[in-house]
């Protein structure tokens, strides 16, 4: 029984380290980010694309109302998986860093200097009493100094740059398939193939348009652009990946 009160002591404190140098609440918040639908992002030659799964669990959710890729600044977006709500705080974190760099020293913030902000006030959460880590991880992609980047932030607070990743469910799947088919010199559209190829490869009978998110960074343009869903069924034709919509005609 003592044995039992220590692990849960260990468990339960967010400040104190397991014998083992393991900090269980900030394991337990990357256990949530797992439950959270995928979200992938690439880095191409000329700009980075941001893809997302947004699978609606009831007809009667209004699609929009799902967010998963957001705005930081005009040349930075974000993906999340996880908890939604964590998402929100930190995009608005991220946000507010952005404008005030622009008010103190006139010009756009590093996609690097942002990221770190941003995992600097994550790791806050872990060793701080009374409060508990960010169960979410972000995929930050934008451009710095006309070339892209692509960072993911992790709930211990550790940033991460990537050519291209994966975060949420079936992480490893995806992350497999990006290591097999990612191609360097690949430009914006060859991209997007790719990051709707590996959701496709998670996804039995193809993808709908709404229940994808899609948004690039363009490099030339230094411009973030978020897809609707016509352009979203554009691309999925082209790549053969559209899947049909269930009908319950067979219920009579």
């Amino acid at each position: 029984m003592q044995g039992q009160a220590q692990q849960q002591a260990y468990d339960r404190g967010i400040t104190i380290f397991s014998p083992d140098g393991r900090l269980y609440q900030v394991e337990y918040a990357r256990e949530a980010v797992k439950r959270g639908t995928a979200s992938i992002g690439i880095r191409t030659e000329n700009g980075v694309v941001l893809a997302v799964d947004k699978r609606i669990p009831s007809p009667l959710l209004e699609d929009s109302s799902v967010e998963k890729i957001h705005k930081a600044d005009d040349h930075i977006g974000i993906a999340s998986a996880g908890h939604v709500a964590d998402a929100r705080q930190l995009i608005d974190f991220a946000r507010r860093q952005a404008q005030v760099n622009h008010l103190r020293y006139g010009e756009p913030v590093g996609v690097e200097t942002l990221t770190k902000n941003v995992t600097d006030h994550i790791q806050q959460y872990t060793q701080v009493g009374g409060a508990r880590p960010f169960g979410v991880a972000l995929i930050v992609g934008g451009i710095e100094n006309g070339e892209p980047r692509l960072f993911e932030t992790d709930p211990s607070g550790t940033p991460y740059e990537w050519k291209a990743l994966a975060v949420g469910a079936d992480r490893g799947e995806l992350q497999n398939y990006l290591e097999e088919n990612y191609d360097a010199e690949a430009d914006l559209d060859g991209g997007i193939s790719l990051a709707l190829d590996a959701l496709a490869s998670v996804n039995d009978g193809g993808l709908l348009p709404s229940e994808v998110g899609l948004a690039t960074v363009d490099a030339e343009t230094e411009s973030f652009e978020q897809f609707d869903l016509d352009q979203i069924e554009t691309h999925l034709e082209e790549n053969d990946l559209l899947g049909e919509e269930d009908t319950d005609e067979d219920d009579e």
